[in-house]
């Protein structure tokens, strides 16, 4: 049965939890942590798709995949799956998806500290995004860490430039469920919360914002105390601010017991930790000090006490530590939230300082000294910063604070709370001055204070010594040792109960404490007493007091405190300086000073707050109180503001409701509270005021006297001088007012039924009043008022909504802002604006008729504010404020009809906001555009709302059509400049992209105006529809849209959320295009420039609607003016433009051929051959465009670039013939010379400018390079500049023409002396440069560029180009493979068949070519100079030979030169070089055969010409002159002609049978038989003068070469040439065929068996050294090097006839040595690559990257080598090349050049494959160095293997990389001489040799020679062995 594939209905979203390759048919491949989307399922199998990639689907198992929640959102296609998990971890995955590509990208780029950040945010992220999917953290925890995550995200979003995500506390908002108004807010404050991070991603701290003063606690907790003092010790902790030099906070009591910190800790009832709460602001309190006091509990004197414990228990100092909370918190923000331990030491000075000693050691005095612990830390605290009030700390660390007790501020903080209730009383012990008693030393007096009430009693559980300590009945001071002065500096809390105040008092008892050893007796002998409160009920006032200290020493005496609480108990009550009674006495040496400090909110002390509420007791002191109260700080009354509010309103109105006497001041009283509650320090108590009035408040009638006063005020407002009380009053009318709504509702339902009529009546005279108010224009000191009367209007109304109606407040608020004069004050225009945004945000804006009310108002003040540029911050602050709310009403109830509101508001501002963002600058983008933004936002919003029938209103709003049409550009023109200025910052994306979806819905409803209103007939409008199609080309190509230059992640969320609104915008524009009709043509050629860049947008579906609209431009203007000339000139204007903006692409162009040639195809019009034309010309632009496109960047691009350039330039001119494109490409074409300095090109582009001109004076008109100037001076200045290029190139002979021409237009038509004097010493020293001046001759190389990877302008092309100075074939070919490095070297002349040319790859063919001179003709009998003719022998070529070696017939092994023909191909090129280019094309080859005969003529005689210019430089003789190149050359011919070439000669052409078997070569043999005996006459002549110029150290050589010259001449006569006709012969085949005869006849091997020489990669020069010529056969003759040039070169592909030679080069290239004695040996060796007989080679070998030196050693190069080759190692080195593809191939098939003749191959004992490895340096046998094995090669995707016609393989072999040799045997080579032959032999290299190949799989080929000789002779001697 078989399963079948069912959609999958649930857990359609998993995870791959195991890696999958796909190893199955359909398989898709899966990596660990990959996310699927899943589609169907089919027994354990799934088939899906990756969420990166939806376009590959495939089969997957289940059992990979872990299945996440999700939901399916919509079906099909466009199926969309959603995970279901937190919002922040979606983004969290979605961040890290976009973060990895930069990263990747940054990693690419080496950005090393850019990836070290970011690796380890994503690792963070990745951390805290677990921990959130875990969902083990609490809700706090939660909170905190999405908080932390967010700020992540954005600043790496931030650091990498990607888009700013817009919160909304914290979490990502939606732009649809927002108007555009609130998403600018969002963007702005995310923004600014951003640019807040530090570097690190945390929130820095803001300096503009300090958190309020209630928002910081200390949270301190002890870990440890070392200090060991054999007594119980009590540690006091609190803070002391040392600028105000007073303790701030309570104390905390922390107690040590004598066993140990360790025992205290089990005892549940202690506490280490402590919250000091209300600090205020840290940074505005540097000098804030955590204080801890030590006290010693024990006997009097330390020494005393012992381990048993002590008796007595006296409170004794022990020591001091400080520390600077503000250095250690408040500096260390970022930190400050952790919790920090910290070390102190305790200080120890004398103890009647003690009291003094924190001050002393913040002041750093030097009586301190320091404690000593039983460890290093001394005590150890651990310190953490709490933010928020004291119950939000509790909510937030409820474990952190379960144990912790609570230290409050001493006083009340700076914002004080209702609900604070407190009765507190904070006594402070300062000190005492006591008298000695006739005692010789002091008292240790002890404090003992309690609560006493009058009856004697002592209050329990009152005093509290410190915060978390219970209270206790009494307390005890420290005790100073004999000190009648002591110092306490203690304070003490009393929590008194309120009803027990009055008649209370605090009494001191001063006890002698003995300091005997078992006595712990308190002796009293003084007290002193304080009462609470005073007899009018004030409580004791704050500050210090100086007590009376009376005599008692019976304790009995205090049990009755009446005995003396009638005694003055302060110094003030003193009025004697002793006194008493019969009780106590008092002296007036004796004081005692305390200080008091009282926090209470239920008792005061203040009389006059007193007076006021016991007002019916003295109600004559009325006046006089209410006075008073008015002075009052704001502290005592909001304690009592309900019982003063009580009072006030009693006083205010009698019981009827008439005012009474004290109306107006009391009303003022009220008014002074009221201010007081708009104090930030008490606007906590505004929830107390309105409990009052919603509770308590119940004065019915005062409605009436608080309007009248109200009314008084205003009425005094014009005639006042005193505004402050108006000023104040018109403050606090939102107060007043709520008190006149309550009253009036209480009185409404007392008096039910009752009319009111009178109260709308008092009301809207008010209204009147304030109206007149506002109206007038009178002095500037009522502006203020004016100010505060529009700032509490709204408040007002909104007061009064609980009594009147809606609609008739806002009608009232409406009238009063109309009242305002048209040009108020600024800051009268403020409070108004301020006004309409309160009642904008006020109840009243949301009922329907009291909106519209208002926004009439609103919006008509708004149009007036922001077309004059007024205020228009608040302005748009206010518009932003209505349009978000109505945004708001339509998102929560979607049925509230809001048209007629929107309709309103467009009406109004529509075009007031289009004419004011266009007038107004836009502020710089990273502050969002200011208040443009702002305008453009708001205006976003209104278009969102706006529908339909909005926009149709508005239109029919419009007076006439031309106002509609006006109106509609303006609104098109605010469009472009959204689109184009990019007003907002570049990460604002999504406020982008909400703003262009609402220009699209826009650009729509204008369409329809368009078609209904500007179509038809008459009605059209001509520059509006082009407005509208220019705005929507514009709108598509804006940079926002262009989704494919956007991360893959960033891509999905704009398609998901906005769709592809090019796609919709693009499909409305061809709809309106199809509209136009017989208007088309209005818009030809206006539209060709944005339809074309429309067309180039990159997506298909787009390209392929919107191209046939040229169709439509080129049929209309063909209709209109008989021809699409202007459609083609603008087309091709803006295609060269836009491509070089980067736009377009190669289907673009496929497309625009295959598109419009099928609509002429299709549609056949008359002019269809025009266009085929036109688009066939366009494509190919296209082509070129593209192709110089890819090349615009990168110095190894030069060269493209140049050759783009130039087929462009001829483009526009040949075939489009468009002047000024021409002109433009000719200097960029010119600047590109410039830059690479070919001068000599340069000068030749130019010359194509001049060449257009004439020698006239008409004007021309200015340009970038050029002035408003006549056309023969700019003739003149274009020339004048190429001489100067020619010059700097050294190009003489072309510059003289041009000095000519200016020299004819001076003399004969310019009549300028002077400058034709300037222009003939020119031409002198140009003509001097031509005869003295040294100039390199230039190489010229043939270059075929094979495979469809190249670019399409040299595709498959040939090319002739000329080398750079001093540069050969090694450095060009270097140059070239920097200019395609993955080309691949062909190493064979043959022709490319059609699967290399087709194959997608690239293939380089380089040989030597030399140039085809015209001759320089002269008189007969004179001698054209050397240097003249040197220089048209290689300038102004056209035409270039090179030849290839090839066998017809049967081949001679003894002497293979009777078979061997040479082809010759000759090429011509498109154009001369030098030319405008360094290269040009291939335009025809012809090849031809020349024989061997003539090959040996042509030898011969350049040998001949090139020794008897050697010979003419040295003649006449000359002493002290380098004669070594004579030498040499001589050396060379005679030394090679003696090894045989005559023979060769002889046996090839000069016998009897020659001439009959081959007549048509019969004449050459005469011919050649006369070069030879020339060739002697030479080189007697050239032996005479070398014997005269050749020093004594030479002679000997002289005399060897004689002898050789003798030898030569015998030969000669042996080889039977008649007389002295001593006829030379091809030497280097004489001297093969004397090595071929010393080793065997059998060893011979054929020259064509060896390959293509490898290409050199250096040039190394030597003197003497054969030159390098551009002639493939003629540069090195058979008989050695000739006389020509002191260059050096070995030319691999063009000189096949010199292999022969390469012994004879000496330092050349080639492998040779040299005997003692001058004797030399002409060894070689060639390597090839090779796997056998058969196999051609398919890549030339590497190149050298470094040198390489054998002598004592084997010492690898950088690379390998497949060739052998002498570099210089002076040169730098090489950079790496690509990796190229490793195989091997054989010798016995290489082709040179075309078809293969014959394919000889060598001797089959000469053919053994060994590895390149085997060969040695020296005569050693063995060298220890072994080669690193190759790396395996990797297969060619595309290759479909086999063999070519030519024999190349075409897919490279599989072959295993060969084991490195053993490190410990020597290695050995083994070589079959003949199929027999089974001797192993040791490879012995020449002396001189330096190089060598290593690379693995390659053959070596031995040629015949003295190499051979050797080889054998060794391999003999080891037989013998």
């Amino acid at each position: 049965m078989v399963t079948m594939w069912k959609k999958r209905e649930d857990g359609r979203l998993g995870v791959a939890v195991y890696g999958w390759g796909g190893g199955v048919r359909h398989g898709l491949p899966l990596s660990v942590g990959e996310t699927v989307h899943i589609l169907e399922e089919c027994d354990g199998w799934l088939r899906g798709h990756t969420v990166r990639n939806k376009t590959q689907r495939g089969i997957f198992p289940a059992s990979y995949i872990r299945l996440k929640p999700c939901l399916v959102d919509g079906d099909g296609p466009q199926e969309r799956i959603v995970p279901v998990e937190e919002a922040v971890v979606t983004e969290v995955t979605q961040v890290l998806r976009e973060w990895s590509d930069r990263w990747k990208q940054l990693y690419i780029g080496r950005e090393t500290l850019e990836v070290s950040a970011l690796w380890k945010v994503m690792h963070e992220l990745l951390d805290w995004r677990r921990q959130l999917i875990t969902g083990t953290l609490t809700q706090d925890q939660t909170r905190e860490l999405r908080v932390k995550v967010t700020a992540k995200v954005d600043w790496g979003n931030r650091r990498l430039g990607l888009d700013l995500v817009p919160r909304l506390d914290g979490c990502m908002v939606d732009p649809e469920a927002i108007s555009v108004v609130a998403l600018h807010r969002v963007h702005s404050q995310s923004l600014e919360t951003s640019q807040g991070m530090s570097v690190r991603g945390t929130l820095r701290k803001r300096k503009t914002s300090r958190p309020t003063a209630h928002s910081h606690n200390l949270y301190a907790s002890l870990r440890e105390f070392g200090y060991v003092t054999g007594d119980d010790v009590e540690l006091y902790f609190s803070l002391y601010d040392a600028d105000k030099a007073k303790f701030v906070s309570e104390r905390f009591l922390v107690l040590i017991s004598r066993e140990g910190q360790s025992n205290f800790y089990n005892k549940p009832q202690n506490n280490t930790s402590v919250v000091f709460t209300d600090l205020g602001d840290i940074e505005s309190a540097p000098q804030l000090y955590l204080v801890l006091h030590a006290l010693r509990l024990g006997r009097m004197l330390p020494s005393e006490s012992s381990k048993r414990g002590a008796s007595q228990r006296f409170r004794r100092p022990l020591g001091c530590a400080v520390l600077n909370v503000h250095d250690v918190l408040a500096s260390r923000p970022a930190a400050a939230d952790a919790e920090r331990e910290l070390s102190l030491r305790l200080q120890q000075t004398e103890e009647r300082d003690f009291s003094q000693l924190h001050e002393m050691i913040i002041r750093q005095a030097s009586r301190c000294s320091p404690l000593s612990a039983s460890a290093n830390y001394g005590v150890l605290l651990s310190l953490r910063l709490l933010n928020g009030s004291q119950a939000q700390v509790m909510r937030d660390h409820p474990l952190l604070l379960k144990h912790a007790a609570i230290a409050r501020k001493l006083g009340f903080p700076d914002i004080i709370m209702p609900g604070d209730i407190r009765n507190d009383l904070y006594l402070t012990l300062d000190r005492g001055e006591f008298e000695r008693g006739g005692k010789s030393t002091g008292k240790n007096i002890e404090v003992c204070v309690s609560v006493v009430r009058s009856d004697g009693r002592v209050l329990e559980d009152c005093i509290v010594s410190a915060s978390g300590q219970a209270g206790s009945r009494t307390f005890t001071s420290t005790v100073l040792y004999h000190n009648n002065a002591p110092r306490w500096g203690e304070t003490l809390r009393l929590a008194v109960p309120i009803e027990s105040f009055s008649g209370a008092h605090v009494r001191l008892e001063y006890s002698h404490c003995s300091s005997a050893k078992d006595r712990a007796e308190r002796k009293l002998f003084a007290f002193s007493f304080a009462c609470l409160m005073d007899q009018e009920g004030a409580t004791i006032g704050d500050g210090p007091r100086e007590l009376c200290v009376y005599k008692c020493e019976d304790r009995n005496k205090l049990l009755n405190p009446a005995s003396y609480l009638g005694l003055p108990w302060h110094a003030a009550q003193v009025r004697e300086p002793a006194g008493g009674n019969h009780h106590f006495s008092r002296s007036g040496r004796e004081w005692a000073w305390v200080r008091t400090l009282l926090c209470s909110t239920k008792l005061t002390q203040n009389g006059d707050l007193l007076s006021l509420l016991k007002w019916k007791q003295n109600p004559d002191k009325i006046v006089d109180t209410l006075t008073r109260i008015m002075k009052l700080k704001g502290e005592e009354v909001m304690k009592f503001l309900q019982d003063v509010l009580d009072s006030l309103f009693a006083m205010f109105s009698a019981d009827d409701g008439n005012s009474t006497q004290h109306s107006g001041l009391v009303f003022q009283v009220l008014v002074s509270i009221f201010s007081h509650l708009r104090d930030s320090r008490f606007e906590h108590f505004r929830p107390v005021l309105d409990a009052y009035i919603n509770g308590h408040f119940a004065a019915a009638l005062v409605y009436k006297g608080l309007v009248s006063c109200v009314r008084h005020y205003a009425e005094q407002v014009t005639t006042s001088e005193r505004q402050q009380p108006l000023l104040k009053c018109f403050g606090t009318l939102e107060l007043v007012f709520q008190f006149v709504a309550r009253s009036r509702l209480l009185f409404g339902r007392q008096s039910v039924g009752d009319s009111e009529d009178g109260f709308r009546a008092d009301l809207a005279e008010l209204f009147n009043v304030f109206n007149r108010t506002l109206a007038s224009t009178g002095a500037e000191a009522t502006v203020g008022t004016q100010v505060a009367l529009l700032s509490s209007v709204p408040a007002v109304c909104e007061q009064l909504r609980a009594i009147l109606p809606d609609a008739e407040l806002a009608c009232r608020l409406s009238l009063l802002l109309e009242a305002l004069p048209r040009d108020p004050p600024p800051a009268v225009t403020q409070a108004k604006l301020k006004a309409m945004q309160a009642a904008a945000g006020s109840p009243l804006f949301l009922d329907g008729e009291s909106r519209r009310l208002l926004l009439q108002t609103m919006c008509k003040h708004l149009q007036y504010h922001i077309s004059h540029r007024q205020e228009v911050r608040l302005s748009t602050d206010l518009l932003g404020d209505v349009l978000d709310l109505l945004h708001q009403l339509q998102s929560d109830d979607p049925g509230l009809d809001l048209s007629r509101d929107v309709e309103i508001v467009s009406a109004y501002l529509v075009d007031t906001l289009v004419r004011s963002v266009l007038s107004l600058e836009s502020a710089p983008r990273r502050t969002g555009g200011g208040q443009c933004g702002r305008l453009v936002a708001a205006l976003a919003t209104l278009l969102r709302l706006m529908t339909h029938q909005h926009h149709r209103h508005l239109w029919d709003e419009m007076a006439d059509d031309d106002q509609l049409a006006q109106f509609l550009l303006r609104l098109m023109a605010l469009f472009r400049e959204l689109i184009t200025e990019q007003m907002y910052p570049q990460d604002w994306c999504v406020m982008k992209m909400t703003v262009n979806k609402l220009i699209l819905t826009t650009l729509g409803e204008l369409s329809i105006a368009l078609r209904d209103r500007f179509l038809a007939g008459n009605r059209f409008n001509q520059l509006l529809w082009h407005s509208y199609l220019t705005l929507s080309v514009t709108f598509v190509t804006q940079p926002e849209l262009q989704l494919e230059s956007f991360s893959e992640v960033k891509r999905d969320k704009l398609l998901q959320k906005y769709q592809d609104m090019r796609l919709l915008m693009g499909f409305e524009l061809l709809a309106m295009w199809g509209l136009l009709g017989e208007h088309k043509s209005q818009f030809v050629p206006a539209l060709v420039g944005p339809l074309l860049e429309l067309t180039l947008i990159p997506a298909l579906e787009l390209r392929t609607a919107t191209l046939p609209v040229f169709y439509d431009l080129i049929e209309v203007e063909q209709v209109t003016r008989g021809s699409f000339r202007q459609v083609e000139m603008e087309l091709i204007d803006k295609l060269d433009i836009l491509v070089s903006e980067d736009k377009g692409d190669d289907e673009y162009r496929r497309l625009f051929q295959t598109i419009l040639m099928m609509e002429v195809e299709r549609r056949a019009p008359s002019w269809h051959e025009a266009g085929v034309a036109f688009v066939s010309s366009v494509t190919r632009l296209l082509e070129r465009l593209l192709d110089y496109r890819q090349v615009m960047d990168g110095e190894e691009n030069r060269d493209k670039r140049i050759s783009c350039t130039v087929n462009l330039l001829n483009f526009y001119k040949s075939e489009v013939n468009r002047a000024e494109m021409y002109q433009r490409y000719i200097y960029k074409l010119h600047d590109l010379h410039v830059s690479a300095e070919n001068y000599v090109e340069a000068a030749l582009t130019l010359r194509l400018h001049a060449d257009q001109l004439e020698w006239t004076t008409r004007v021309l008109h200015a340009d970038l390079r050029y002035p408003v100037q006549c056309e023969w001076q700019r003739k003149e200045q274009l020339l004048n500049q190429m001489v100067d290029y020619l010059d700097r190139g050294k190009c003489w002979e072309a510059g003289i023409p041009l000095l000519k021409e200016l020299a004819e237009q001076y003399e004969n038509r310019v009549f300028d002396y002077g400058k034709l004097s300037e222009v003939l010493k020119s031409m002198a020293r140009f003509y001097d440069q031509i005869l003295t001046q040294l100039r390199p001759e230039p190489e010229y190389f043939r270059v075929g560029f094979y495979g469809q990877r190249f670019p399409l302008f040299v595709r498959n092309k040939v090319f002739v180009y000329r080398g750079l100075e001093y540069e050969r074939i090694g450095a060009f070919t270097q140059r070239l493979q920097t200019e395609f490095p993955t080309a691949q070297l062909m190493t064979t002349l043959a022709p490319p068949d059609d699967n290399l040319m087709n194959s997608p790859a690239q293939f380089i063919q380089i040989c030597h070519v030399r140039p085809v001179a015209r001759d320089v003709s002269s008189l007969p009998g004179v001698e054209v100079p050397a240097r003249i003719r040197a220089f048209y022998l290689v300038n102004g070529i056209d035409t270039f030979q090179f030849d290839r070696p090839v066998h017809r017939g049967v081949v001679d092994k003894e002497n293979e030169f009777k078979s061997l023909w040479l082809e010759r191909t000759t090429l011509e090129i498109e154009a001369p070089l030098p030319g405008i280019l360094r290269w040009f094309p291939v335009v025809s080859a012809r090849r031809e055969l020349i024989s061997p005969i003539r090959h040996g003529c042509e030898t011969v005689s350049a040998a001949n010409r090139q020794l008897r210019q050697l010979i003419a430089q040295y003649t006449p003789p000359a002493a002290d002159v380098n004669i070594s190149p004579l030498s040499m050359r001589l050396q060379g011919i005679i030394d090679a002609a003696v090894n045989g070439g005559i023979a060769n000669f002889k046996d090839a052409f000069f016998t009897a049978e020659f001439p009959a078997q081959n007549p048509d070569m019969a004449p050459h043999v005469p011919q050649l038989k006369g070069l030879i005996q020339e060739q002697l006459s030479i080189l007697e002549h050239g032996l005479t003068l070398h014997g005269q110029l050749a020093p004594a150290n030479v002679q000997p050589l002289h005399r060897r070469l004689r002898q050789c010259l003798r030898e030569l001449r015998q030969g000669a006569a042996a080889s039977c040439l008649a007389g002295g006709d001593d006829s030379p012969g091809a030497g280097r085949f004489s001297r093969q065929g004397s090595r071929r005869r010393s080793v065997g006849a059998d060893s011979k091997a054929s020259i064509l068996s060896t390959p293509l020489p490898p290409v050199p990669t250096e040039r190394r020069p030597a003197s003497g050294s054969c030159r390098s010529s551009r002639s493939s056969t003629s540069s090195c003759s058979v008989f050695g090097p000739l006389p020509d040039e002191d260059e050096d070169e070995v030319e691999g592909y063009s000189r096949p006839s010199e292999w022969g030679d390469l012994a004879d080069l000496g330092g050349r290239g080639s492998i040779s040595s040299r005997a003692s004695g001058g004797s030399r040996r002409h060894d070689y060796i060639l390597l090839t690559v090779g796997k056998g007989d058969e196999e051609p080679p398919e890549r030339p070998p590497k190149r050298f990257s470094e040198p390489r030196a054998f002598a004592d050693g084997c010492s690898r190069p950088a690379s390998r080598q497949s060739h052998v080759s002498i570099i210089d190692t002076s040169l730098p080195p090489l950079p790496p090349k690509p990796p190229e593809k490793r195989h091997t191939s054989s010798v016995s098939s290489v082709v040179y050049g075309g078809g293969p003749e014959h394919r000889p191959s060598l001797p089959a004992r000469l053919t053994k494959k060994v590895s390149a490895p085997a060969i040695l340096s020296g005569d050693s046998a063995a060298v220890s160095c072994p080669p690193t094995p190759p790396p395996l090669p990797p297969r060619l995707a595309g290759w479909q293997g086999g063999v070519d016609p030519s024999g190349d393989l075409l897919e490279p072999p599989d072959f295993e990389a060969p084991p490195p040799p053993d490190h410990e045997s020597p290695l050995r080579l083994s070589l079959g001489f003949d199929d027999s032959d089974s001797a192993s032999y040791k490879i012995l290299q020449p002396d001189k040799l330096r190089r060598f190949a290593d690379e693995a799989n390659y053959k070596l080929v031995v040629t015949p020679g003295r190499i051979c000789r050797r080889v054998a002779a060794a391999g003999e001697r080891e037989t013998e062995a």
